[in-house]
């Protein structure tokens, strides 16, 4: 049985006014325990409205969201706990700190779990440790860290739950180059060693195909295409279509096979297309 099952899920906004506006249209998908899976879309596919409803926060108008099997609604009263399970960490999260200190904003979603003070020591000192804030932080109001450490800090205070599944909606929105690096570095080996799913909204195609091992691709409030991040990307004339890109390097080696250049289409990574250009180029006597 899959992790998490997404059965013809729909939210419609404004339902029934002259403002209606369907957000997610009949989506249906299944998330493995592990998998670590890339949401990719145009401005206003459906991306954040999706994900909202994989934790409850918005209830759907038609279709289920099933955990373990069970449908996340069929006990409304007890909706809390499935957030406990899913976390999301919205987009710009920095601005929901309010705590006086980090370690009071970290532990805060343990506390309400009704775990010990050491349980929920211990894992403030894991959450931050994973995000990549010093101890000497914890002490510190949120207010006076940098923007990248409000960020961690926000992550951690999700990460804390330890939920079965992490969603991250643009995590990494409106940092730099390297702040945008280290983030995406902490995310990937939070994963790695806890073994948890991940699913992680983005606009950046590079990022996706940077850590993700699938990449579930959303289109008009429609659900396009959901498979191996390597295959969704080898379809670069259909991601276009759709007014997306598909990473640099991929366009690249994309370009050099269709000159008849026998390289893998869908190539995510520099590295890997270093290594097929120079194993080319030695078949070839090139080199």
């Amino acid at each position: 049985m899959s992790l998490l099952q997404v059965q013809e899920l729909s939210y419609v906004y404004s339902q029934g006014t002259p403002f209606e506006n369907t957000a997610v249209d009949h989506v249906s998908f299944s998330v493995e325990k592990g998998d670590f899976v890339g949401i990719i879309g145009h401005t206003g596919s459906g991306k954040s409205t999706l994900v909202q409803m994989l934790n409850g926060l918005i209830r759907p108008t038609s279709g289920a969201v099933l955990l373990d099997g069970a449908d996340i609604w069929e006990k409304p009263k007890e909706i809390r706990r499935i957030r406990f399970k899913v976390g999301l960490v919205f987009q710009y999260p920095e601005y929901q700190l309010f705590e006086e200190t980090v370690e009071k904003d970290i532990a805060f979603g343990p506390m309400n779990m009704g775990l010990s003070p050491d349980e929920v020591r211990k894992r403030v000192i894991d959450a931050a440790n994973f995000v990549g804030l010093k101890p000497e932080l914890l002490e510190k109001s949120p207010f006076d860290l940098s923007g990248g450490e409000k960020r961690r800090a926000a992550i951690a205070g999700v990460i804390a739950m330890d939920p079965d599944i992490l969603i991250l909606d643009e995590p990494c929105a409106g940092l730099d180059p390297l702040g945008r690096d280290v983030l995406l570095t902490q995310i990937y080996r939070y994963h790695e060693q806890r073994g948890n799913t991940v699913l992680l909204v983005s606009h950046s195609m590079e990022d996706v195909a940077t850590v993700c091992d699938k990449a579930l691709v959303m289109n008009h409030a429609h659900l396009e295409m959901f498979d191996t991040t390597q295959k969704v990307f080898s379809q670069g004339e259909k991601l276009r279509a759709m007014g997306l890109r598909v990473p640099q390097i991929t366009s690249i080696v994309d370009s050099l096979s269709a000159a008849g250049v026998p390289l893998e289409k869908g190539t995510l990574t520099v590295e890997k297309a270093v290594e097929e250009i120079t194993e080319y180029l030695k078949r070839e006597g090139r080199l």
